[in-house]
């Protein structure tokens, strides 16, 4: 069944809701000149004829872009969510009515919807795949490796899910390529950086109707998504801590000026804490017992296991909402913790999360897209396995931004480059 068909069954005016999913798309679109470009070039060369392209996404109104460029290249294409609270279930009614395409994402489905849903798309025998977090990645391999024989390959947008295709990878368990998006320049520079800082603090403000300044904002990982809220929290005045167990990027942390602590003592002085390491029990029970009351608990990694809500239950008395987005869990001595979007991806899964801005998932979706066409183009070339994108198509989107943007840049004449790929120039 798909979205279409799930979503309108409870709303009055089904009509009224794919034209308001189709306006997001449009404003979306205005907004991504490395789409804009791609898909001309698809439309016209027809890349993906006879391709089917299976998706796991956040599926709102960039993705979908990024869903009807791939369509419009002569994809069949069937998408679903990748967090069962980021679907906004007008862009994916939306994109029931984009030609070549089904959407079965819908907003707030239990695990068992969200599993059936990636299993709809798996229905579609896809000989290529597109995910954020892997999941799906893993159910064709764990429950349908008769499909792995004709998939040509995948591509894998975020951290969470390249970390857990290289374990898969290093047991000998992943049988098809795929592309690391996450890892490249366009992606990490960007994405993870200026989207998740300026998206992940601009969903909590929005929740919560709280200022940033003065406060004490405790960020837990200093990789590329921690470095970006950190950055976006210090401009606008708060004070930033930062937790982390890698010595290097603890190190990394100070020498950038910010008060690096353990959790357990961060925990007493944290106003807001922001995890964003990818892993689980980030935030437990020890921790909560530290906090001061009215502290705002939100995570801006993957799944929802930063923050242990098993812990934060077990230790609570009460729990309620105390505004749409935010439920609060009081403690025995009268101390109130508020978890934002029942600890799920914060800038997406929030009532009011709109995900990264759209320029900068236009260069994450630009690098997607042209993954996809280097697997059908070239696919033969990739053993099974996790692969680095290829640089020259990194600096293809880069281009294509500077170009939007009207941006000129210079380049090596003959005689440096032969000079920066020589041994044999001395001083």
């Amino acid at each position: 069944m798909s979205s279409y068909e799930r979503v309108t069954a409870h709303v009055d005016d089904p009509e009224t809701l794919r034209e308001e999913g189709r306006r997001k798309m449009d404003w979306a679109l205005q907004h991504m000149p490395i789409l804009q470009s791609l898909r001309e070039e698809f439309a016209d060369e027809q890349p993906f004829a006879g391709e089917t392209i299976g998706m796991a996404m956040h599926v709102e109104a960039k993705t979908a872009i990024l869903v009807e460029t791939l369509a419009l290249g002569g994809a069949e294409v069937a998408v679903t969510g990748c967090n069962p609270l980021s679907t906004h279930d007008d862009v994916s009614v939306a994109l029931d009515d984009v030609e070549n395409v089904t959407s079965y994402a819908v907003r707030g489905v239990d695990d068992d919807g969200y599993y059936a849903a990636i299993e709809s798309v798996i229905d579609h025998e896809p000989t290529i795949t597109v995910d954020d977090g892997a999941d799906m990645v893993f159910r064709i391999h764990q429950e349908h490796p008769e499909l792995i024989d004709s998939i040509i390959g995948g591509a894998e947008e975020t951290t969470t899910g390249v970390h857990r295709l290289r374990a898969m990878d290093e047991d000998g368990e992943l049988d098809y390529p795929m592309f690391a998006v996450n890892d490249t320049p366009m992606k990490r520079l960007f994405d993870n950086v200026h989207g998740t800082g300026e998206s992940a603090l601009s969903a909590i403000a929005m929740t919560t109707n709280l200022s940033w300044a003065g406060k004490t904002v405790v960020v837990a990982g200093y990789g590329y998504c921690g470095k970006g809220v950190a950055k976006k929290a210090a401009g606008q005045d708060a004070n930033v801590v930062v937790c982390e167990v890698e010595p290097r990027k603890a190190l990394e942390a100070h020498m950038e000026g910010y008060d690096v602590l353990p959790m357990a003592e961060a925990a007493a002085e944290g106003d807001v804490f922001i995890t964003t390491t990818g892993n689980k029990d980030v935030i437990t029970r020890e921790h909560f017992e530290q906090m001061q009351d009215g502290v705002l608990l939100a995570n801006a990694g993957h799944f929802d296991v930063e923050i242990n809500l098993d812990d934060l239950d077990d230790l609570a008395v009460d729990r309620y909402e105390a505004r749409d987005g935010v439920e609060s869990f009081e403690m025995a001595d009268g101390r109130r913790l508020n978890v934002l979007a029942e600890g799920r991806l914060v800038n997406l899964a929030a009532p009011v999360g709109l995900g990264h801005p759209v320029e900068v998932m236009d260069q994450s979706f630009g690098i997607q897209a042209v993954c996809v066409r280097e697997l059908v183009e070239n696919g033969d070339a990739y053993d099974a396995g996790v692969h680095e994108v290829p640089d020259e198509l990194d600096k293809e989107v880069a281009e294509v931004k500077l170009a939007a943007e009207d941006v000129a840049f210079d380049s090596l004449s003959d005689e440096q480059r032969d000079y920066m790929d020589s041994w044999q120039h001395g001083t």
